[in-house]
């Protein structure tokens, strides 16, 4: 008997719209694109409006010979590809492929994975939308003109291998600018000075922070200026001037989209973006739930929009009322502005069934997926609570003609922050401070002064999540190109991460002073972010792609042209190890591969010795008592050895502790993280363990 066909890209995503559909559908996944410009060419004729020459992804014959033969035999086609402008491009690819009329209602979408909103879209089904398709060939075009322009060069004038992208290429620039800027930075010296006071009848003490001089803020420089203020301060008497009293309120942060999810897991899990967004698909295809089938926990996780369904809102209420009580429900739905830059297809991330708890999921998903989930549930029932207020006070003290100021707060009411507290990378979260009741007029006995020298700080290296926070507020790539774009810079090597922080390397400040220099465009901020703003005009049908094409292929043909003369030929050095070749005596030079940095002979051909870069853990072997040495995996993966290896098979994917020992057997301790988070012995007759 005929079904109905539905084309997803997952597996996971066919697994769960299977069980909603029922027998008469057939459900099959096209394993993301089917279609895509081949890696050994440029592919585009760029004299026949820049028409891309799509082949067949290799590999994929077999697999799209499947879905022909299913396509043939079914009743109706539907192509249920992700919701935006990639998987409006692979239904168009699977329409090409398949011989789908581009007339037909065969596309339907879906904002989250459940039964009512993949029900619904079957009935809803409308034609492939071209625009969004001519928007995601205009990028993949353009992508693909810049980098297989530009990178030529660079293997010729500096090495093979190297890589330029219109994304890629300003994010660097970004980073090695940022690097300028700590270089060049001249550290400034400041003064504190604090004055710890007591007031008399409760007998409390204080801290107030010098501010000025006859009501005008100074600056403490150098230690000769706060002498002058501590010896004008050995006579005067500390008297409350003035004090004010008040409240203020703190809201919760909107709900997630795509950049502040990414930004989040950054600052409170420690993911990477990639893995970030990995978890997110999962949660976003389907997990098997006892009670409820196979469902989809979250909405579409690339998004920019900050809309949230009525339902959804609702929801959040009825749970906060029951869960928490009237007084942390605000008097209507909070709604937040998306920006005006924001494509509004989607809704903002958030659980797609809030009855679903965190604690009650915890059991059945991935260490990752669960993590991720509670974030982005908490931030969503969050933002829909009344804010939290907080008791201020603040006080002008007078010392003579010197004026220092105190204040405390205190939380009145928490509010949303009795659930969730967004992270911040600049500042801790603010502490309670109280000030013992003050009046003005009052006498304050001084116990001490402090003082304490400081310089300013150079600003701070790049983080993954201040770095995306950056693009996003420049207009520099999209959501979805956040994670690609970093892993190809640490890929190439044109970044390194120090204790989470991005460093340009000597090749990534050749490449991008190269790139500065004769491709200037491409690594200005605001040429990049026009050029964002004029591929989303193509999605709302305002402006021909190939016009946009045209337009920046004139000039920039003209700047390929001149580099190729003017680029002269660089030869970037190899860092220098102290390791020695034990095969022929020279200083090993650091080198970058697949996977990361690894040691090599600099004697190549003649010494071909390479091996992994290893790291002293401190911790001794419990099998041989030498060194545990902490390597990486053929794959990438960071796992703890033994030095002596292959003589000594000791091995372990937990880190090794080095200043404890088991305190029942006297063995070797290893950390566990994931869900489990803690402490063992590696002794397996030795049952000792403690929470991490």
């Amino acid at each position: 008997m005929a079904t109905n066909l539905v084309i997803v890209e997952s597996p996971a995503k066919a697994k769960t719209i299977k069980q909603y559909l029922g027998k008469s559908y057939t459900v099959m996944a096209s394993f993301g694109h089917v279609r895509d410009l081949p890696k050994s060419q440029m592919s585009i004729d760029i004299e026949g409006n820049f028409e891309p020459k799509y082949i067949t992804i290799r590999g994929k014959g077999e697999l799209l010979s499947k879905l022909k033969k299913a396509a043939k035999d079914a009743k109706k086609i539907y192509l249920a590809t992700d919701p935006d402008r990639e998987g409006e491009a692979i239904s168009w690819h699977l329409a090409t492929l398949l011989g789908i009329d581009e007339n037909d209602k065969c596309r339907i979408t879906f904002n989250e994975i459940t039964k009512t909103a993949v029900k619904n879209s079957i009935t809803e089904p409308r034609v492939i939308d071209r625009d969004l398709v001519d928007a995601q060939q205009a990028r993949r075009v353009l992508d693909r003109i810049v980098g297989y322009s530009i990178s030529p060069i660079l293997w010729k004038k500096v090495k093979k291998g190297l890589s330029a992208g219109r994304v890629q290429s300003v994010t660097c620039k970004l980073i090695c600018d940022r690097e300028k800027e700590i270089e060049a930075f001249i550290p400034e010296e400041y003064w504190n000075l604090d004055a710890l006071l007591r007031e008399e009848k409760s007998g409390k003490t204080f801290t107030a922070e010098f501010y000025g001089k006859n009501g005008k803020k100074i600056k403490l420089s150098n230690q000769a200026a706060v002498n002058a203020v501590l010896e004008d301060l050995k006579v005067a008497d500390f008297i409350v001037d003035s004090v004010k009293e008040g409240q203020k309120k703190r809201n919760p942060a909107p709900p997630f989209i795509t950049s502040t999810l990414q930004q989040e897991a950054s600052r409170k899990l420690g993911f990477t973006v990639k893995r970030t967004m990995m978890a997110a698909q999962g949660l976003y295809e389907g997990v098997a739930v006892p009670g409820h089938g196979t469902v989809g926990l979250i909405t579409y996780m690339r998004t920019d929009s900050l809309r949230v369904a009525n339902e959804a809102l609702q929801d959040a209420r009825s749970y906060i009322e029951k869960q928490y009580g009237k007084e942390f429900l605000p008097a209507s739905a909070r709604a937040y502005k998306t920006k005006s830059t924001a494509q509004d297809a989607h809704e903002a991330i958030r659980p797609t069934i809030l009855e679903l708890t965190p604690a009650e999921l915890k059991s059945v998903l991935p260490a990752d997926l669960y993590k991720l989930y509670k974030l982005i549930w908490e931030r969503f029932v969050a933002c829909q609570m009344e804010s939290a207020v907080y008791n201020t006070v603040s006080a002008d003290i007078k010392a003579g003609d010197y004026l220092f100021k105190a204040s405390g707060h205190q939380i009145k009411f928490k509010g949303f922050m009795t659930l969730y507290v967004e992270g911040s990378d600049e500042t801790e979260e603010e502490k309670n401070t109280k000030l013992p009741s003050l009046s003005a007029g009052a006498k304050l006995i001084r116990e001490k002064l402090d003082t304490s020298q400081h310089f300013t700080q150079p600003p701070a290296r790049y983080t993954e999540a201040s770095l995306i926070k950056t693009l996003e507020e420049k207009g520099i790539g999209r959501p979805s190109t956040y994670a690609p774009t970093i892993t190809t810079i640490t890929a190439r090597g044109y970044v390194s991460r120090e204790k989470k922080m991005f460093v340009p390397t000597e090749l990534g400040k050749v490449v991008t002073e190269i790139m500065s220099q004769h491709f200037a465009d491409i690594v200005d901020v605001a040429f990049t972010a026009n050029m964002e703003k004029e591929l989303d005009s193509i999605e709302e049908g305002s402006v021909d792609w190939v016009k946009i094409l045209r337009d920046f292929y004139g000039p920039f043909s003209e700047e390929i042209k001149k580099a190729e003369k003017e680029v002269e030929k660089i030869k970037v050095a190899d860092e220098v190890s102290d390791v020695i070749c034990e095969k022929c005596g020279r200083n090993m030079v650091y080198k970058m591969g697949r996977f990361g940095k690894f040691l090599a002979c600099p004697g190549f051909p003649e010494c071909r010795n390479a091996k992994p870069i290893v790291k002293e853990t401190g911790a001794v072997c419990p099998k041989c008592g030498s060194k545990i040495l902490e390597k990486k995996s053929q794959r990438g993966k960071k796992y703890f050895g033994c030095e002596k290896n292959p003589a000594c098979d000791f091995m372990s994917w937990d880190m090794p502790l080095s200043k404890e020992s088991c305190p029942k057997c006297g063995g070797l301790l290893l950390q566990k993280n994931g869900r489990a988070q803690k402490i063992v012995c590696y002794n397996e007759a030795c049952d000792f363990e403690r929470k991490l």
